[in-house]
């Protein structure tokens, strides 16, 4: 087991641990996404054992599976908290589970740092100590709708998402800036849940023929939109997608065919914030892998708890929520962390990323870019 990165110096931990509790998707239909969630979480207890504890006493990662399943992450944070008697909690991945699991921090007074989830549904349910750790979902596709498309001259887009509380988020977001962008929605609709066929709607929008193709998705639906759009000649200008675009095993999974493909991530490897070269050598030390957004923002999350918690400086729920209702700092994603009154973050800055000849490319912000857009979409037929 590689050992994490860390800072000499500082005594090592003692005394009784902080016990951390989380449950994680690491099976179910999230279960790729959420498992780099977990390994940023167990990194960084890596590293705070290493380089002297968190107060001084060391750090205990008590993880659940939540099998992608709500209910069961409801219950698994109700056992963290009565049962296992955990100090601290941090959230689970995934809108859904997290929607569900905030009903019980809540209720026991827990501060919960949402490091995997971002449906703006969360943040208008008026809890008192739930606080985002990257972008609304509602803003994903901002840049792409408001700026990308209008500089390509798109005046037209489709819209389906899958019938889920983040996916519904992201879509419905792309339509609001659609209407503000002055571009047409021609077709917005949901799609089932594990849907393992969407041709009957693709099908519609081959005849529509829009200039947008945008999806409100994970990972599985966006590889089987990609798929079925190919089958079915499906030729939009602009594809973009939500979560699933963003990661290494969507271009693993369809090849060429992820070429063009634009989508919002969090966070990428290449971007200078503070901290965030270390953490990449750690985390590919530990895992043998790159980590992906949600590693990253996992990793965050703790970042920020740890800051709250240090600030404090002792395990107190009501002082540490407080403390993080007006905390302003930096961590590896870009931008900040900055709440607003609903604990909904509005310090991050989302990241538009394109595939290009298999590679991620990022190409927008201007200051952050690492390459130019490669627009329109060619045709199926016309792809080598």
């Amino acid at each position: 087991q590689a050992r994490a990165q860390s800072t000499p110096a500082a005594p090592p931990p003692e005394g009784e641990p902080i016990r951390i509790g989380a449950s994680v998707s690491t099976t179910g239909t999230n279960g790729r996404t959420g498992l780099y969630q977990q390994e940023a979480y167990y990194l960084w207890a890596d590293q705070k054992n290493a380089s002297g504890g968190l107060l001084g006493r060391p750090v205990e990662m008590v993880i659940y599976d939540d099998q992608s399943d709500p209910t069961t992450g409801a219950r698994l944070y109700e056992k963290l908290i009565t049962e296992d008697q955990v100090d601290l909690v941090i959230g689970p991945y995934a809108s859904g589970v997290t929607q569900a699991v905030a009903q019980i921090t809540e209720r026991y007074g827990y501060p919960l740092l949402v490091a995997g989830a971002s449906a703006n549904s969360i943040w208008e349910m008026g809890f008192q100590y739930v606080f985002g750790v990257y972008s609304a979902a509602k803003d994903y596709f901002k840049d792409i709708v408001l700026t990308i498309a209008p500089a390509q001259g798109y005046s037209t887009a489709a819209v389906i998402y899958e019938d889920a509380v983040f996916p519904e988020s992201t879509g419905t977001g792309a339509v609001e800036h659609c209407q503000e962008a002055g571009i047409e929605v021609v077709l917005e609709e949901s799609y089932p849940q594990r849907a393992t066929d969407v041709s009957s709607v693709l099908t519609r929008i081959r005849d529509l023929d829009p200039d947008m193709l945008i999806g409100g998705s994970y990972l599985p639906d966006s590889v089987l939109i990609m798929r079925q759009a190919k089958e079915l000649g499906v030729n939009a200008r602009l594809f973009a997608f939500s979560v699933g675009a963003a990661q290494p095993e969507f271009v693993e999974t369809l090849g060429a065919d992820a070429n063009y493909v634009l989508g919002p991530s969090m966070w990428e490897p290449e971007i200078e914030t503070e901290g965030n070269a270390e953490f990449l050598a750690a985390y590919r030390e530990r895992w043998g892998r790159d980590p992906d957004y949600h590693a990253a923002t996992g990793y965050a999350g703790c970042q920020i708890l740890e800051r709250a918690v240090s600030e404090v400086g002792e395990i107190d729920l009501e002082a540490i929520g407080e403390t993080l209702k007006t905390l302003t700092m930096t961590t590896i994603l870009p931008g900040e962390y900055r709440v607003d009154e609903t604990g909904k973050q509005i310090g991050h800055i989302p990241l538009p990323i394109q595939w290009q000849e298999g590679e991620k490319v990022l190409v927008a912000p201007e200051d952050l870019k690492t390459g130019e857009l490669q627009l329109p979409t060619p045709p199926w037929n016309e792809r080598g």
